[in-house]
């Protein structure tokens, strides 16, 4: 097999790249997440400076941070909305998650157990929703994270329907 993924990452086969992407205000979202977090970090990072006595290496170390943080909120919002993606076929549920360490998951529709939908307060204001599959495995629940709150709710009831005209115990 030829096909590649995300940066040249070389697809095992027999497994094909999921064809949903989450919603793109998954990216606003991301960024704006990770800028606020790190806004919190520089905080608690000048306040225990302030403390300790601020001093030419604290201001140097300070920019350092600054400087990663800004790098995170830029890159990892749009690196990771290329690599999250889903799909639902007649017999499995398709994702593939990560960044840094990327995770498949095929998870056969009649070893689906419950399918539940979360939206947090900040996901809420950006419009966003997860929907997650919990299966018989050990492997634990399937969680697709930054679907568009009508792309969750459609994606739900798709599931509940598949799981309902499966044969099984979802054992």
């Amino acid at each position: 097999m030829t096909d590649h993924g995300v940066g040249g990452d070389h697809i095992p086969p027999g497994l094909r790249e999921p064809r949903n992407q989450m919603s793109s205000k998954a990216i606003r979202y991301w960024r704006t997440l990770a800028g606020v977090r790190g806004a919190l970090l520089l905080a608690a990072e000048f306040g225990i400076e302030a403390l300790c006595g601020l001093s030419s290496g604290t201001w140097t170390a300070f920019g350092v941070t600054a400087f990663v943080i800004l790098c995170y909120v830029l890159v990892m919002p749009r690196w990771r909305y290329r690599v999250h993606r889903w799909e639902v076929t007649e017999d499995a549920l398709y994702t593939r998650t990560g960044w840094f360490a990327v995770r498949w998951r095929i998870a056969p529709i009649n070893r689906i157990q419950t399918i539940d939908s979360a939206r947090s307060l900040s996901e809420r204001l950006f419009g966003l929703a997860n929907v997650t599959a919990t299966t018989a495995s050990t492997a634990g629940h399937i969680r697709i994270h930054g679907l568009d709150a009508a792309t969750a709710d459609r994606l739900q009831s798709e599931l509940s329907l598949a799981t309902a005209r499966t044969a099984g115990d979802a054992t």
